[in-house]
């Protein structure tokens, strides 16, 4: 069954795009048929995919308003071995076109519907805001993952997230459940880090992820070669981490499958 994720943090720079492309690349990597959705008009996850975003003639902004589907926008990327419905500054004028729609919640489900066979995971990068791109995004998903530093201001911000995720659910998306929260950019010799760490597994338990992101500089690199990092160093504490990230989703796919 397709698993469709949005990575979703209100909150910039948590390491949501890096996670969204090299959680792609990663899952490609050990089998799975994968879709990034590319919902920031920063474009960076398609770019960082190796898709040079100002040479794209369709993009999400064209599927989210009916004029092209999944199937003729998407682009592979050759750099991840993976498929990219992907973005650029067009989608910046999308949520106010889509303001005129009905069902302007759910445009992306719908498209998204008509390839679903096509794939085991579709992840969706979402904007660092809670607008009307990323309710499309939370509209489509079944789960959320939910990157975030190991710092003060970051629990503030995913309270604000998970209201918005109950009431999503509650309105217009009812399937719609906390994947999981994925430690980015962690350095255990901080105490911070590592207190808020601890708050986090308290709270929230076994939706913490075990796989920690750590602070590596191969991550930070190879977005400006436009590849994930899996491709720029292969032996890297990132490649390892997002390696074993997406081997932790898959084992938790099939325990979910086992209990059900």
């Amino acid at each position: 069954m397709i698993k469709i994720m949005a990575i979703a943090n209100q909150k910039g720079g948590v390491g949501k795009t890096t996670t969204t492309v090299n959680l792609a690349a990663s899952l490609a990597a050990i089998g799975q048929r994968v879709l990034l959705i590319d919902l920031d008009p920063q474009g960076n996850a398609t770019m960082g995919s190796g898709i040079e975003k100002r040479d794209l003639e369709m993009t999400v902004y064209h599927v989210l308003l009916g004029k092209k589907t999944i199937a003729e926008s998407r682009r592979t990327s050759v750099a991840g071995k993976y498929d990219v419905l992907p973005a650029n500054r067009d989608l910046a004028g999308a949520e106010i076109e889509l303001i005129e729609f009905l069902n302007r919640e759910t445009r992306l489900r719908d498209a998204i519907s008509k390839v679903s066979d096509e794939y085991d995971y579709v992840l969706i990068d979402c904007p660092p805001a809670l607008n009307l791109l990323t309710l499309n995004g939370l509209c489509a998903a079944k789960s959320v993952m939910i990157p975030m530093q190991c710092e003060y201001y970051a629990l503030e911000g995913l309270s604000d997230l998970v209201n918005t995720i109950r009431r999503v659910r509650a309105s217009l998306n009812p399937v719609l459940e906390i994947e999981g929260l994925l430690r980015t950019m962690f350095d255990p010799r901080n105490t911070l880090a590592q207190q808020v760490s601890d708050q986090l597994q308290e709270h929230f338990g076994k939706k913490v992820y075990s796989t920690v992101i750590p602070r590596n500089v191969r991550l930070a690199e190879a977005p400006s070669y436009g590849v994930p990092v899996l491709y720029h160093d292969k032996a890297s504490k990132g490649t390892q981490a997002y390696l074993a990230l997406a081997s932790e989703l898959l084992s938790i796919a099939a325990n979910s499958a086992k209990a059900a």
